[in-house]
Order: C-alpha cells, then structure tokens, then sequence
C-alpha cells in the first residue's frame, strides 16, 4: 500500500467519526498542548530573567546586604542582622576600585506620586541600570554634591500627570516634597502585568536627606569586560568592602555579591524544576492519549475485519497490513499534535496578552511536540496493527459486514 493511501484512509476514518476522532485525539491535544505551552512560557522567562529583570549587562554586579533570592526565613533572618551597606561604603568602593569602569549606588521605596517606586541614584546609575534618557538629561556630580531638587521621571509619571505638556522644567510633587523634572527615561512597556514605566528618579543623597539615611543601598559596579576582568572587579570590590567594614580574617562576609549569571542561575534551576513536573503532568496524558489511541484502533480492527481480509486475498502481506494501519495510528496522533501545537501556543500568547508574561516560541519545541505526537501514535498502534496482519484472510472473509 502506497504511503499516501494509508494517509487518506487514516484521514477519512477521522473526518467519518468526528466527535470519535475528539475523543480520540483529546489525550494527545492536552499533553501536546501543555508541553508547547510551559516551554514557551518558560523559553519567554528565561529570555525575559537574562535581559531584562537582571540584564544590566554580563559585566555588572552588585553589593548589597543581601542576595537578591533569599529561599528560607532563616536564611533571610539572618542577612538581616547584617550591617547596612551605606553611602560611606559606596564611596569608598568608587574612589579605591581600579578593575571597575563604573561604580554606582541606588535606594529605593515606594511614594505617593501617583503610588510610584522612588529611586535614589547617583548620578553614575542611569547607564549601569540601563536606563536610556529620552527626553532632558540624565544627572550630573553637582546634583549629588549639592542635593537637588531635581528628578527623572518614567513615561507612566508623564502619561498620569502631564498628559501632552512638556514635562522639562515642570515642578512635581512626590511625598509632599517639590521637584523639577530634568529628564524622562526611555518607556520599557509592561511586564508580568506590571509597568516598568512607573517610577522617579532623585539623587541619592537628595533621597537620603527625604527619607532618612537609616537604609541598605546596593551598590552597582560595571566591570572592564566579563570573564577575568569581572572576575577581578567583584574580587576588588569583596576586599574594599571587607576591609573597610572591618570584616574579620576567616569570617563570611557581611555583605553578597550577586552577578548576572548568578541570578540567571538561580532561575533558570527554579524554572527547569518546573518544566520538568509539567512536562511530567503532560506525558500522563500523552499516555492516556496512547492508549485511547490504542483502543479505538483496536475497535478500528474489528470493524474493518471483512476488509483485511479481501485485502489479503487480493495479496496484500502481513507487512502491509500492519504498515497500514500504523501509519493510521501515526495519522491521527500526528492530527492531534498539531492541534495541540496550535492550541498550546494560542494559550501561551493569551497568558502573555492577559498578564504579560513573557512567551517564546522555539522551533525545536514544535518538532519536538510533533515528533512525541507521532512516536505516541506509533506505539500504541505496533498491537493492533500486528493484530489485524495476523488475521486470517478466510475467517476474516467470513465474517459479518
């Protein structure tokens, strides 16, 4: 039997019974369907942790009082008892650290502007952070120096408050205290269904006169390259920081460093534990979805007994037969993957519509989608396939129509 005869047959059996053919397919759809969707969801994630969330760039790191993951209480009960890294600190790190091209500090909280994050900068931070300026400038030494009144805005404060007026050189009020717009950063859109347009700049020490200089800054350091230089520039900066917070020889230290990679790392171990318990739930039903397969197939045999045996009187081989209805098998499972495919990926784009999760689709996860689909269908179609080449053709001509 020719290939595409086999695919005829196997798609006019499925057109014949529709809503048996749902049923059939439905195990296969649903695990197709959840594994394309958490991979897509989770390549969009990954994309999304290594560029945007801690993508100041492979050569910056940070200080702070603690990592920037914390898994249990006590481990957070116990950076907590840490000293505050505070402003002498940074500006120790930036006048002694020669392996870092840049060195910046940020504090943040939220304020009433219109219930806004409220960030204090040094006038180093905008390109650390990544943060292009669109509109005005960015700061400078003499904003620090002198602790102005001034401030960089995000699009949202612009859109909310400003509407279409220029906001250079307008006054804006945040916690009650008056400041003068400079610049307006670069719109980045939203994320996870939160805007990361929604926020104020100030200088740092302007931020630390208005909310009290009683908090942890983290400190943000570019280096001269990745690899070695990095490597060197955290080194660095672990014996300005020990050194001058008296950290005592042997002792851990009373601070955490935290690079790109080793964020990414983090996540990328969280998100491929969860990948796995999914894919898991998804090959249940990939199973289930087989042997649904299976038994429709075996009913298929049953019903179509008179047929293989005028096809093996005609001189069709065992081989035949049972290549026949493999490639039925093969068939509708394939049919069902490629349903599943198309709903999987209509599923993770909603998610990514509704809440703004981020959503990547790979290629290699279609393939790989439809190549389960089809090896499934194989599977659990090799018995009744064999079961039906094995038929007698002289009981299986005598049989009821």
């Amino acid at each position: 039997m020719e290939l595409t005869e086999a695919v005829k047959i196997a798609l006019q059996s499925l057109w014949a019974n529709k809503l048996r053919s749902i049923l059939t397919l439905m195990g296969v759809m649903i695990g197709v369907a959840a594994v394309i969707m958490v991979i897509t969801l989770v390549n969009g994630a990954n994309k999304f942790v290594a560029t945007k969330v801690y993508g100041y760039g492979a050569d910056v790191f940070t200080a702070s009082k603690q990592p920037s993951v914390v898994f249990t209480a006590a481990l957070y009960n116990k950076y907590q008892k840490r000293k505050d890294i505070k402003i002498d600190d940074y500006h120790e790190v930036a006048a002694k650290c020669k392996d870092c091209a840049s060195i910046g500090a940020m504090a943040s909280t939220t304020g009433k502007v219109v219930y806004s994050s409220v960030r204090g900068w040094t006038w180093t931070m905008p390109p650390i952070y990544n943060m292009n300026i669109d509109r005005g400038r960015g700061f400078v030494p003499i904003d620090e120096e002198h602790n102005s009144r001034v401030a960089i805005i995000g699009p949202d404060i612009v859109d909310n408050q400003m509407g279409s007026i220029d906001p250079i050189g307008k006054e804006i009020r945040v916690d009650g205290g008056q400041y003068t717009v400079i610049g307006v950063g670069e719109r980045k859109g939203k994320t996870l269904g939160q805007s990361q347009d929604d926020w104020v700049a100030i200088p740092l020490t302007t931020f630390l006169n208005a909310y009290g200089s009683n908090r942890s800054l983290t400190i943000y350091a570019r280096a001269n390259g990745v690899g070695d230089p990095l490597e060197l520039a955290v080194g660095e900066v672990r014996t300005i920081l020990r050194s001058h917070r008296h950290d005592l020889p042997g002792a851990e230290d009373s601070f955490s460093t935290d690079t790109n990679s080793t964020f990414v790392g983090i996540w990328q171990s969280i998100s491929s534990s969860f990948s796995a318990v999914f894919v898991s739930l998804a090959a249940i039903s990939l199973v289930v979805g087989g042997i649904v397969i299976m038994n429709i197939m075996l009913v298929s045999v049953t019903e179509r007994t008179r047929e293989i045996g005028v096809r093996k009187a005609l001189g069709a081989r065992r081989g035949d037969v049972m290549l026949q209805f493999l490639i039925e098998s093969a068939t509708m499972s394939l049919v069902g993957g490629l349903i599943g495919v198309i709903t999987g990926v209509v599923f993770a784009k909603a998610i990514t519509l509704v809440i703004g999760f981020p959503s990547e689709i790979e290629l290699w996860s279609v393939a790989l989608g439809l190549f389960v689909a089809t090896a499934v269908g194989i599977f659990f179609g090799v018995y009744p396939a064999r079961k039906a080449s094995l038929l007698d053709p002289i009981v299986a001509l005598r049989s009821e129509l």
